[in-house]
């Protein structure tokens, strides 16, 4: 109880995202209330309230800590990789781990991008998925340019299917209960994304 007691406001801050995150590994986000948040970390409501003035505020917080660590681990796995097919792979296997480390995530952001009203969290996803998607165009764009993609393909569609193959492989998970398997099936799933948009070599599609 001590220890509770002497964290800072930031910790605090910092314990009940963890916190959130980790409970939306477990049940539907749609669902988690702010008692079963208070409870998970042993304190009340109003401890938890005195940190965020409402609960719209806990998860704009939350996913506000997921975009910054998603683009930090992707940018980070890109990062001196000249290639841009093998820096995308980088990416895409970066990604799958952190979803295997953090599988309530995909259920978080799609349960904000479905919310009836705009919430400061649905507009920060969608932040997050623009600055995903033109990090994506630029790599696919120097790509053409090095003449490695098929003709007439649309950026924009291979950039949104390489997020499309990663939720893919989260419902597959999500099917078997094995999310921590996305890491293993990660490569095979990347395999056929770039099979898919790459130029045909030696007559082979």
């Amino acid at each position: 109880m001590s220890e509770r007691q002497h964290l800072s406001a930031e910790a605090r801050r910092e314990r009940t995202v963890e916190t959130v995150i980790d409970l939306c590994g477990e049940e539907e986000p749609a669902t988690l209330t702010t008692g079963r948040i208070a409870r998970r970390m042993g304190v009340t409501q109003g401890a938890l309230f005195r940190h965020f003035p409402s609960k719209d505020a806990i998860w704009e917080a939350v996913v506000t800590w997921v975009a910054g660590r998603v683009m930090a681990r992707v940018d980070a796995a890109a990062e001196g990789v000249d290639d841009p097919l093998a820096a995308l792979e980088a990416m895409y296997l970066a990604h799958a781990a952190f979803i295997a480390e953090h599988p309530g995530v995909p259920r978080l952001l799609m349960g904000q991008l479905q919310h009836p009203r705009p919430t400061p969290a649905s507009r920060t996803v969608r932040e997050l998925m623009e600055r995903y998607r033109q990090r994506l165009l630029s790599l696919l764009q120097r790509a053409r340019d090095e003449g490695r993609l098929r003709p007439g393909l649309d950026l924009d569609t291979a950039a949104t299917q390489f997020i499309g193959t990663l939720q893919g492989l989260v419902m597959q998970a999500l099917i078997v209960d094995d999310v921590a398997g996305i890491v293993e099936r990660a490569p095979a799933a990347f395999d056929l994304y770039r099979h898919g948009i790459c130029q045909a070599v030696g007559g082979d599609a």
